[in-house]
């Protein structure tokens, strides 16, 4: 995989997992131990009023950004669906937000779908099977540090503060289970992903989170940290990069680092985890509003990529598919609807309605 593109990586090493299974998908309690027990009374389906709520990530991420270009695209080009995009504070919060109704379209990424499939805390009592949309985007994961002389995870000693991104998302359980392969001697602190340059810079932080978008594009908040700190990229050992890839719960990916300048240090490949990140709704959510969404944003997908770059690979219609999960069902709009645009992947389910 070194020197792919990230659709050759992941076809290689499914995102999917197949061996995980859909079982227990749906519990029959709720969310009340997880994640409050709010809900809504109402017996109209979520979404029938055409308004819909969309959450990704903090403020200051690129998903974030991505989003609100997103659902101003919908709400300008349909008078019947209004989609308003809210921060939040990662996948794992996005799921009790689906539950707690307080949104209606949320991203999530393979290391929670898996979780999701199989029942695992926090995710035991769904009441709802969250349905899959359609495909945001892929992120390599890493660590990164200012700390002089460091190039790996080894670097990172007893008591040396950590943050594998900020608690409440679901991409630090993938990265604080990756590096528990070498190490579980550090503090672990949690600082957004805006604010890690200034705390290495102040010595509040030794370690922090780092991501390629697509492997190919650095967010904003990492070219600020690269800017203000000698910025330095940890690789993972090669015998914990060993197994990490023979674990199904994690995929390993290679990015080649030449295409980035402006780092204190840099493996030429980085051996690092990857997640893939896709919109999911509520089962019952509204078919006729969902599939409007989607056919609303398709027809204005050739100018995505002029409202913000990283958008512009919504613009090949097959990419809405790629990357979906084996773990999850797709809702039955978005598949009629892919079905109809000649997308549609047999391989995947379709859930009920």
């Amino acid at each position: 995989m070194r020197g792919s593109s990230v659709r050759d990586s992941v076809d290689r090493r499914s995102f999917m997992k197949r061996s995980l299974g859909t079982a227990g998908l749906v519990g029959a309690a709720g969310l009340a131990g997880c994640f409050g027990d709010e809900g809504s009374a109402s017996s109209e389906a979520p979404g029938a009023d055409g308004e819909m709520v969309m959450t990704t990530s903090t403020q200051d991420t690129s998903a974030y950004t991505m989003s609100t270009v997103l659902a101003n695209v919908v709400s300008q080009n349909d008078d019947t669906v209004s989609v308003q995009a809210q921060p939040s504070e990662g996948t794992n919060a996005n799921i009790g937000r689906l539950s707690q109704d307080q949104s209606d379209i949320v991203y999530i990424q393979n290391w929670t779908a898996s979780k999701i499939a199989n029942s695992e805390d926090p995710f035991g009592d769904l009441d709802y099977t969250p349905y899959q949309a359609f495909h945001l985007y892929d992120l390599a994961w890493f660590l990164c540090s200012s700390n002089d002389g460091w190039t790996s995870i080894e670097d990172i000693g007893s008591g040396d503060r950590v943050s594998p991104t900020p608690s409440g998302s679901g991409t630090a359980e993938m990265l604080e289970y990756a590096l528990s392969f070498s190490t579980e001697e550090y503090e672990r602190i949690s600082i957004g992903y805006g604010e890690q340059g200034s705390a290495m810079s102040e010595g509040r932080l030794d370690a922090g989170a780092g991501t390629f978008v697509n492997l190919a594009v650095e967010p904003s908040w990492l070219q600020q940290m690269k800017s203000t700190t000698d910025l330095r990229l940890l690789q993972f050992p090669e015998n914990v990069t060993s197994e990490l890839e023979e674990d199904p719960s994690v995929v390993m990916t290679a990015v080649d680092t030449d295409q980035f300048d402006g780092y204190a240090y840099a493996p030429d490949t980085l051996d690092t985890p990857a997640l893939a990140y896709n919109f999911v709704t509520r089962d019952d959510f509204d078919y006729d509003t969902l599939y409007t969404f989607l056919e609303t944003l398709w027809n204005q997908r050739d100018g995505l990529g002029d409202e913000n770059a990283l958008l512009s690979t919504m613009e090949e219609g097959s990419f809405w598919m790629e990357n979906g999960y084996d773990t999850l069902p797709f809702h039955p709009a978005a598949a009629d609807f892919y079905k109809e645009q000649g997308v549609w992947n047999d391989d995947y389910e379709i859930g009920e309605q």
